[in-house]
């Protein structure tokens, strides 16, 4: 009994200790800014953090419920110590500060921002235990969990994924709006769980896009409005296969993708326990670290409320703007995008073989097929603030984004493994290591950020700044001294540069910002 009770066990030591934020002093320019908040100290005074009861959840979870000793989200406040062994010089590093399982991690910043997170990996690596242990964490009982889970297979149709329409209306009713339909249960849970996905008919896939996408559910011209919800998705790979294709929207509403990795048998003692003590942890989670649905929205607007400074922002826009641009794509400059090449059906190799004068292997753009949608961008900004604020912080570092970034890029951002990066032996692993690949993506992004100084010498910066504090008062000849400015700026940049795709993006923002003062002066005249 007593190794049963250690299941249930929460730590009630500080999780991540720092020193607590102090709660805003009121201004009254507050009172112009919408609804007052609570501070992150919680809801009622006195009561636990709600970061710190999910980061409980997440060490009940990692050393009690789900053997994954994986710290492969490092986080350092100092030099961490590092080794080099066997041939390939493979490199161990030991972080020294509080470090995370991204299989444990991920799923839990899925449920706190109720976004959807598919878990890959072989067969009895945990993926399904772990998308039922966040269906329990939201209040929900085990077998509620277990039978609400939708289980892929061959012969599911949509009617076995949403319900029925009753069989007496379907023979009495004079109009549509007469038959009533059957629910399934599922579509009202908080947390949705589809274990292999990938089994799902392709019609019954358009069915399920548009629970995931829309929040709701028709049939017969009937709608249920489902709530927002976490979604947990499970599959052996992350390439579409499986009984059917994976239709592509599908796939693009998926937010994270986190990969099970092995097991590892020095943990085989644990294994042993739960069979001798007959313990399954998903029956024995403690309720301590069970969030109501109150708690869960609290949650998630504590999660918004994290704040993006400039400088990260920055970098993001730094990162993003390397990869849609090609040159040779279209004619007109609007146009040179992977995109437009895309939809002409060309082949991306005659499209590069177009390409000259730019170094490829500087050229990060090179690296990957396609550039990142608005819905990614979103996603990133999303999870970076879900991991700074799991950490205790309320602005996000960049060493969050760094981290998080690979598992949101996943399945967005593919390699064109062509390109010559990839041809230097030091790379050649990248070519299956997608993790590893995106976040040495976003170093050398970062690397080339700080030799170009942008965070001191950023003109278009100063010529957006002044464009968002308004148009009000800006008389005709300072409205044109600014359009003579970025004339100058884009005359400047069109001497013997190469087009990158940064400068390819800054290049559209100065347009539209000439566009602006164009059609300014135009109304001034009329006044």
């Amino acid at each position: 009994m007593a190794l049963f009770d250690a299941f249930k066990k929460v730590s009630q030591s500080p999780t991540n200790p720092h020193t607590p934020v102090a709660p805003r002093n009121f201004d009254v320019a507050d009172l112009y800014q919408g609804p007052v908040t609570n501070n992150f100290a919680g809801a009622t005074p006195g009561s636990q953090p709600l970061d710190e009861k999910l980061r409980q959840a997440y060490f009940w979870i990692v050393n009690t419920a789900v053997i994954s000793p994986h710290y492969d989200i490092e986080y350092n406040d100092a030099p961490p110590q590092s080794y080099l062994l066997g041939d390939c010089k493979s490199r161990l590093t030991l972080p020294s500060a509080q470090s995370y399982s991204s299989f444990i991690l991920l799923p839990l910043l899925t449920f706190a921002t109720r976004r959807k997170c598919l878990f890959i990996g072989g067969p009895g690596r945990g993926k399904t235990a772990s998308a039922i242990l966040m269906g329990v964490l939201a209040g929900y009982k085990v077998r509620d969990v277990r039978r609400a889970m939708q289980h892929g297979h061959p012969q599911m149709t949509i009617a076995d994924l949403l319900g029925n329409p009753l069989p007496a209306d379907l023979v009495n009713a004079q109009r549509m709006e007469d038959i009533r339909i059957s629910w399934r249960s599922w579509l009202g849970m908080r947390v949705k769980i589809i274990d292999e996905y990938n089994r799902i008919p392709t019609r019954t896939q358009s069915a399920l896009l548009t629970v995931m996408g829309d929040n709701y559910a028709e049939i017969l011209n009937h709608i249920y409005e489902c709530p927002e919800s976490a979604w947990f998705l499970t599959a052996n790979d992350d390439q579409g296969g499986g009984t059917y294709q994976v239709i592509e929207a599908l796939r693009d509403r998926i937010d994270v993708i986190v990969q099970a990795l092995a097991f590892n048998p020095r943990f085989m003692d644990d294994l042993l326990l739960r069979i001798e003590e007959n313990v399954r942890p998903e029956e024995t989670m403690p309720s301590a670290i069970i969030f109501n649905e109150a708690e869960g929205d609290r949650m998630l607007e504590e999660i918004r409320a994290v704040e993006i400074v400039a400088p990260m922002r920055r970098r993001i826009e730094f990162f993003a703007s390397q990869f849609e641009f090609c040159e040779v794509a279209a004619e007109q400059f609007e146009y040179k995008t992977k995109d437009t090449a895309r939809l002409a059906g060309a082949e991306r190799s005659a499209v590069t073989a177009l390409e000259t004068g730019r170094d490829r292997l500087k050229d990060l753009g090179c690296q990957s097929v396609n550039g990142l949608s608005v819905r990614v961008l979103m996603t990133l900004l999303t999870y970076a603030k879900a991991l700074a604020w799991f950490r205790g912080n309320r602005s996000v570092e960049l060493e969050d984004l760094r981290q998080v970034l690979p598992f949101v890029l996943h399945e967005k951002l593919l390699p064109d493994t062509d390109a010559p990066f990839f041809d230097i032996p030091a790379n050649a692993m990248y070519r299956t290591d997608r993790v590893g690949w995106l976040r040495k993506l976003f170093d050398l992004s970062c690397a080339e950020y700080d030799r170009l100084n942008l965070d001191q010498d950023d003109p278009l910066a100063e010529l957006d700044l002044e464009f968002r504090r308004g148009l009000d008062g800006v008389t005709e000849a300072d409205a044109r001294g600014r359009l003579a400015r970025i004339e100058r700026l884009i005359a400047e940049w069109s001497r013997g540069r190469k087009l990158y795709g940064h400068l390819y993006d800054d290049l559209l923002k100065l347009k539209y910002l000439h566009q602006r003062y164009t059609n300014y002066l135009r109304w001034l005249k009329t006044q």
